[in-house]
């Protein structure tokens, strides 16, 4: 038989490995690409990008081949866990082995301007915009893609009871 001090420890180590499981589970569902990143050059400033907004250099935006215009995506060099938030609002040729292209400030952020090129890890910025590119690519066929829906648990709030004895003060009618 176990002691119960080692049953107790041995509960609250499997406790705390299911909460890092579960937060890892979080984590690997935003996922929605790893490949390569290359940024946009000083040539493209002032050009109008494919959704037809004005490019600038200092802009936290990318081109993606096909994630919808408007995406918000978190890019993290795997190189040296640096990320940084951009919005789509630009399109990369089919033909391109880059997975996406972003911009020089951003590219700057996560610190891979003197490399040119960076591996990737691509995901949503959130889980509500990872519902919106599995609706956007529902019965679209393949898009290259890894969207996976995440189950999000429900959180009900809190009801306390308050058990407190209160005084009543017994109100006398005078009518009688």
């Amino acid at each position: 038989m176990l002691d119960s001090r080692v049953f107790y420890r041995l509960i609250f180590v499997f406790f705390f490995w299911m909460m890092g499981v579960a937060a890892h589970a979080q984590v690997d569902s935003l996922l929605i690409q790893e490949g390569t990143a290359s940024y946009y050059g000083k040539k493209f400033q002032g050009r109008r990008t494919s959704s037809g907004e004005i490019f600038h250099l200092d802009s936290m935006t990318a081109a993606h081949k096909n994630l919808p215009f408007g995406t918000w995506v978190r890019v993290t060099n795997r190189k040296n866990d640096l990320s940084v938030l951009v919005r789509i609002n630009d399109r990369l040729p089919s033909y391109s082995k880059r997975d996406i292209d972003i911009s020089w400030a951003a590219a700057g952020e996560i610190d891979m301007i003197r490399d040119g090129l960076a591996k990737v890890r691509i995901e949503a910025a959130n889980l509500d915009e990872l519902d919106s590119l599995i609706g956007y690519f529902e019965g679209r066929g393949k898009s290259g893609l890894r969207l996976r829906p995440y189950e999000r648990s429900l959180h009900l709030p809190s009801r306390k009871l308050d058990l407190a004895l209160k005084k009543i003060k017994p109100e006398f009618n005078s009518d009688f």
